[in-house]
């Protein structure tokens, strides 16, 4: 299986457990893996053959910033339901990473992987 990627996608959105997060936009960064066959699209080169990651961009892009979540576990589990269910992706590997949530630490946030890896 091969693998379009997006890296470093920063998004502002309302997230967090503490009743001074609810007031505030926080950045998450997103670096997504998502299993895809490019041999159609090589062959074809036709966008309609490839995965769009502009378009995977600019969905998640409206659904993270639209979003209010508590908890980083419950928006990793919507980004990877949107990616796998909208975008016909097979299997995707999310890490989103919560900057600053712990001052001591560079980064924070959870890597989770979702579908079967062909």
């Amino acid at each position: 299986m091969d693998i379009v990627f997006l890296r470093d996608l920063r998004i502002d959105t309302v997230i967090g457990i503490y009743d001074w997060e609810r007031e505030i936009r926080q950045t998450v960064v997103l670096d997504l893996e998502m299993g895809w066959d490019i041999r159609p699209a090589a062959a074809s080169e036709c966008i309609d053959d490839a995965l769009d990651y502009k378009a995977v961009s600019k969905r998640l892009q409206g659904f993270v910033q639209g979003s209010d979540f508590q908890l980083v576990e419950t928006l990793a589990e919507r980004i990877c339901q949107i990616v796998r269910e909208e975008f016909s992706v097979p299997w995707v590997r999310l890490t989103l990473n919560k900057i600053g949530a712990v001052s001591a630490a560079r980064d924070v946030g959870v890597i989770i992987e979702r579908g079967e890896r062909r």
